[in-house]
C-alpha cells in the first residue's frame, strides 16, 4: 500500500513541476500541490504508527 501512495505522490508532484514550468493548469497546480502535501503527510502518520505497532 505505501508503494501506491508514493507512486501516486511521484506523479502528482510531476504534474506540478510540469504546470510550473509551463504556465498550465492554473489553480490545478495548486490543488496538485496541497494533495502532494497531505498524501505525505498522512503517509509519515502511517509509517510512525506501523512502527510502533
Amino acid at each position: 500500500m505505501l508503494g501506491i501512495i508514493w507512486g501516486i505522490i511521484v506523479i502528482l508532484f510531476v504534474f506540478w513541476v510540469i504546470g510550473l514550468i509551463f504556465h498550465i493548469g492554473g489553480a490545478l497546480i495548486n490543488i496538485l500541490l496541497v494533495v502532494v502535501l497531505v498524501l505525505v503527510i498522512w503517509n509519515l502518520i502511517q509509517s510512525a504508527r506501523n512502527k510502533r505497532s
